[in-house]
């Protein structure tokens, strides 16, 4: 039996605009966050064997808030937490200064906090937005892993390649930068792993 098929429900617990809506901490949590067209809904979805639990938007930025989704299992409960997409949104400096403190309200005062998966687009280097908030993680001791996204966009050895790369490009062991695709399911069964062992480590 697969780690997805051992999701017996996933559904949405709520939604936060600000750190006084956080809910009380309950289930381990796993944050999940990347640029705004990286694909987080679709590998959330894919994730737990959900075609709609997370929104999916051909407008990058639309999510501005932070969602809560219960994923019961037979292993355990998680909480997993989608953060809003930063990038290419187009919103006023402003606001984004706004959500920038809200995400960082929760990823550094969290203490259900277990995990945070950082998605990345295979076929786009590490900017420095991606390299300040791994370095920001690890100060303040939140363990991540890299979700590589989209991998079926690429033939094989180009995907082999690119992959390497990016694994070069940060200071992560090869173990917590996971190749996925959210079209194909590669890669979901290794993410899982990942995620049951930093969430039962900090337990």
């Amino acid at each position: 039996m697969s780690r997805g098929q051992r999701v017996k429900s996933a559904e949405m617990l709520t939604a936060a605009a600000s750190a006084g809506q956080f809910p009380a901490p309950g289930a381990p949590e796993v944050a999940f966050l990347g640029r705004s067209n990286v694909g987080k809904s679709s590998l959330l979805n894919r994730l737990v064997g959900r075609r709609r639990l997370a929104r999916t938007s051909s407008t990058p930025g639309k999510t501005r808030l932070l969602c809560w989704y219960r994923v019961q299992r037979i292993s355990g409960d998680l909480w997993f937490v989608d953060l809003p997409g930063y990038g290419y949104a187009k919103v006023s400096r402003r606001e984004r200064e706004s959500w920038q403190g809200l995400v960082e309200s929760y990823l550094g005062g969290r203490a259900s906090l277990r995990v945070a998966v950082l998605l990345q687009d295979l076929r786009r280097d590490f900017s420095e937005d991606e390299e300040l908030l791994l370095a920001w993680l690890a100060e303040r001791g939140v363990p991540a892993l890299v979700a590589v996204t989209k991998t079926d966009k690429l033939k094989p050895m180009r995907r082999a390649q690119r992959l390497r790369e990016l694994r070069a490009q940060i200071g992560l062991p090869a173990a917590r930068v996971i190749a996925t695709s959210a079209e194909t399911g590669v890669g979901m069964e290794d993410l899982w792993r990942a995620l049951d062992a930093d969430a039962a480590g900090g337990a």
